[in-house]
């Protein structure tokens, strides 16, 4: 039943959320799994979850995100699972901390999972209305979130407001000269939120991003594209989902082709109708996704630009034309677009566009993603700055997960960039804030040799069951893999291979050095040219060593047990660095703490710590012009206060 529709004038919720895109529905599953009476309020219920620009989830660093939000009991992943037409792993020639899983989706099917899921989750209702505005009270000279104000001007009540808006504040959408209101084609915009949130206090800025062409896929010539085929071994983004059959939909190829010189002097022609370069579009647009006519703009010298051509889904005619996001006219569009080699008679189903839209200064949110200034206020997702459904998917769990926390007057729950690349993701936000859609690159974790995808279940699922998201049916099938990867290990630094002339025998045959001592399995192993299967396929026989029994194990089990203990120098290494970090880096600032009174410190790095309010000394040291000498004066200051404080 819809509580507005229940007799009850002022519906009342734990948690309130504001947006079903992948923030809004990761929020509020989380929320709702965690105990809390939890509402989704969404300006169109048809729309939960829904794919609104590429087909795909995952890439560089992005599946790092998704295999943590799935590793603490998060859906993005499993969703993924059910809907992908195409799996594949990215830099498998390179080392396990740069490697990357991403799926393309059926995208109609995507959204369709996810609000048959959604509808499902007990504590969790849907509201199809707009929320016009937040509702709060002020006490103790703070305000305090009490629930939301919708269009018609009725009130529903929550203790907590995670605001999860994606694109849609005050959004515009931008072809050529021609504007509309709205955060995607088919959806309006939320035309009065944002003065809500200013009126609180928030710091509000304009940002930009953009969508493709979509083409039919009858009228592309395949013949002159290249394919790009999917894995032949795919690997689930989910650590726990597993259907009838994996993957459950058949894989589908995707295209490549290229532009060229025509279709840059195209778009060079055509600057002066580009809202972007006309100063029509103020917002910034992300610099690492830029559009076609930015790329020819900006790197002038290149002869021809790669384009992936993307199918949307098994039973939809929409391709989508991935590197060629633009806000060009319609007309221009299709002459760059009839320009490229197979696209020559393409038609199109939609046109690329640009949508600009408000979103605030994350540096105003403590890492929970709760505001500094306004109490139950969080915000997740693009609304913080950030660029795609990976990023939106993991603030949305962590806002929702302490969103309930908070509710239940329970510690929070928070992840540093110790911790995971969704530790990463926050910590850049609430200290730097973003001046361009922010995206996730593996560059930016200092230590991704720990962080890595293969691993995220056993760094975060104990963190997930233990806060009350990752189910107990998970948890134990986290618990065996745990146990068969201890195990496997252990019989990997038992075993040995001895010098004797059977064991060089073989080792010669495969053209490696042949021994002359005593070697561990483990030291074996380390060799580059060595895998671990190579130690299940010692002949019988042999004097003194016995195969690993590698078919009792699952392949990710064995592939675990490979990385551990090839990799185990470098890791204890990284562990030991991250052991001397975490000392400093927990230590508390206070949130009221007078800057102006800790000796030692610039007026600049004053007004710079003032802004950002940092809540630990690890991230006081990571903001920038803040020198390791400030840092020091900030400890030291807070030592002196802490023991002049016990001796009273």
């Amino acid at each position: 039943m819809n509580p507005l529709h229940s007799g009850s004038p002022e519906p009342h919720f734990d948690v309130l959320v504001i947006g079903a895109g992948h923030a809004g529905t990761e929020a509020a599953h989380a929320a709702a799994r965690m105990g809390a009476r939890t509402a989704l309020a969404t300006l169109n219920p048809e729309r939960i979850g829904y794919l609104s620009c590429n087909p795909a989830m995952g890439g560089l660093a992005k599946g790092q995100l998704v295999k943590e939000i799935d590793a603490l009991g998060g859906i993005m992943g499993r969703q993924t699972d059910k809907c992908a037409i195409q799996f594949r792993r990215l830099n498998t020639s390179k080392g396990p901390a740069v490697r990357s899983s991403r799926a393309q989706c059926d995208k109609p099917l995507y959204a369709r999972k996810m609000r048959e899921f959604i509808e499902t989750v007990p504590n969790l209702s849907v509201l199809g209305f707009e929320v016009a505005d937040l509702v709060w009270e002020t006490a103790n000279a703070r305000p305090r979130i009490t629930g939301v104000r919708l269009r018609d001007g009725s009130v529903v009540k929550a203790r907590a407001v995670v605001v999860t808006s994606g694109t849609f504040l005050r959004a515009v959408m931008h072809t050529g000269f021609d504007q509309a209101e709205g955060g995607r084609v088919g959806d309006e915009a939320a035309k009065t939120l944002s003065r809500s949130i200013e009126e609180l206090g928030f710091r509000l800025r304009r940002l930009k991003t953009g969508t493709p062409p979509r083409l039919d896929k009858d009228s592309i010539d395949w013949s002159k594209t290249e394919p790009q085929p999917g894995d032949a071994k795919p690997i689930p983004f989910s650590f726990y989902y597993r259907g009838s059959r994996f993957p459950e939909l058949p894989q589908l190829n995707c295209f490549i082709t290229y532009t060229n010189a025509q279709t840059h002097e195209i778009i060079e022609k055509n600057f002066d109708k580009s809202p972007m370069f006309t100063g029509i579009i103020q917002g910034v647009g992300p610099r690492y996704c830029p559009s076609i006519e930015d790329k020819v703009k900006r790197f002038h010298e290149k002869e021809r630009h790669q384009i992936f051509l993307e199918p949307e889904g098994l039973d939809v005619p929409e391709i989508y034309v991935n590197g060629m996001s633009t806000s060009l006219p319609r007309d221009v569009q299709e002459a760059f677009i009839h320009s490229i080699v197979g696209l020559e008679n393409a038609k199109f189903l939609k046109h690329g566009y640009a949508v600009e839209y408000d979103a605030v200064d994350a540096r105003m949110l403590r890492a929970t993603l709760e505001s500094k200034d306004v109490d139950g206020l969080f915000f997740a997702g693009q609304v913080n700055g950030t660029s795609g459904y990976e990023e939106a998917g993991a603030q949305g769990l962590i806002a929702g997960m302490n969103a309930a926390l908070s509710v239940a007057e329970k510690s929070p729950f928070v992840l540093s960039r110790l911790d995971g690349y969704i530790g990463v993701l926050i910590d850049d936000l609430i200290l730097k804030g973003s001046d361009e859609p922010y995206r996730m690159f593996t560059s930016r974790a200092e230590h991704r040799l720990h962080l890595r995808e293969d691993n995220a279940d056993l760094r975060l699922s104990e963190l997930g069951y233990r806060a009350g998201l990752l189910s107990e049916a998970d948890y134990q099938t986290f618990d065996r893999k745990r146990n068969a990867i201890a195990k496997l290990k252990s019989e990997v630094e038992a075993g040995n291979l001895y010098p004797n002339e059977a064991t060089n025998a073989w080792i010669a045959g495969m053209d490696l050095a042949i021994l002359k001592d005593k070697t561990p399995f483990s030291a074996f192993l380390r060799r580059p040219e060595v895998s671990i299967d190579l130690l299940a396929r010692i002949p019988a026989g042999i004097e003194g060593t016995t195969p690993l029994a590698l078919a009792e194990h699952s392949e990710d089990v064995i592939e675990q047990v490979e990385i551990q203990v090839k990799y185990a120098g470098y890791i204890q290494r990284d562990l030991e660095l991250l052991e001397g970090v975490r000392k400093n880096e927990s230590m508390k600032i206070p949130g009221d703490l007078g800057y102006d009174r800790v000796p030692g410190l610039s007026t600049e790095i004053t007004n710079r710590l003032k802004e950002t309010r940092p809540e630990t000394i690890g991230q006081a040291s990571r903001l920038q012009g803040v020198t390791p000498a400030a840092v020091a004066n900030i400890l030291i200051y807070l030592k002196m206060a802490n023991q002049k404080a016990a001796s009273l």
